[in-house]
């Protein structure tokens, strides 16, 4: 499905996931334990803006498929 919206929120997704393999490269170099703590919350951060994303990808997808079925059966 070809959606300018549901596209969007897939960059936004490959986005998140690139921050995250950044940060894991750093938290594997650090040896500081604050600075790890710091990562760590940010990894945090980026998982829940990417769960959020997922949901509303799905959310998404339900209603453009519920479109879909309705334009069908007219």
């Amino acid at each position: 499905m070809d959606d300018p919206y549901l596209n969007e929120l897939k960059g936004e997704f490959n986005g998140y996931s690139n921050q995250l393999k950044k940060l894991k490269k750093k938290l594997l170099k650090t040896n500081s334990i604050d600075e790890q703590l710091n990562i760590i919350e940010q990894i945090d951060s980026l998982a829940n803006k990417m769960e959020n994303n997922q949901k509303q990808s799905v959310k998404v997808t339900k209603s453009r498929l519920k479109e879909r079925k309705k334009k069908s059966k007219r």
